[in-house]
This record gives structure tokens, C-alpha cells and sequence, in this order.
């Protein structure tokens, strides 16, 4: 249990820095290469990548608290003889 919470605060960081780089780094950009106004590649890139890392953390995190909850049940119910 204790490395499924270590995973869980490890990603949920990760997804805050990737989204606090998103904000800092490319504010208004779409993480899509077909927008109305030109965007810089570098731009449309790195929005993307940005993107990818928080839908990857937040996945993870997401995993780890299925199985903490799944550890938690298993340790609540009495076992049947």
C-alpha cells in the first residue's frame, strides 16, 4: 500500500508540473496542429507533449487509487474460512 501511495503523489506531481509548464510555457496554444491563427511548431509541439505527460500522470494516478481502494476493501472484509 505504501508504494501504491508513493506512485499516486509522484504522478499527481508530475501532472501538476506538466500543467503548470503548459500554462507558463504556451498559454494559447491548441495542442493541434490545424488551428484558426498560425502557430509557431515549437509551440504546437511542445503543447502536445505537455499533453500527452498530464494524460499519462493522470492515468497512473488514477490506477494507483483503484488499486489502493481494491487494498483497502481486501483488508476490510473478514476472510471466509
Amino acid at each position: 500500500m505504501r508504494a501504491a501511495w508513493k506512485i499516486f503523489c509522484l504522478s499527481t506531481a508530475t501532472f501538476a508540473a506538466a500543467l503548470g509548464l503548459a500554462y507558463l510555457l504556451v498559454p494559447d496554444v491548441v495542442p493541434v496542429a490545424f488551428a484558426e491563427e498560425a502557430q509557431g511548431t515549437w509551440a504546437v509541439m511542445t503543447a502536445f507533449v505537455l499533453r500527452a505527460i498530464e494524460l499519462i500522470a493522470a492515468a497512473v494516478a488514477v490506477i494507483a487509487l483503484a488499486v489502493l481502494g481494491g487494498g483497502m476493501i481486501r483488508l476490510a472484509w473478514p476472510r471466509a474460512h
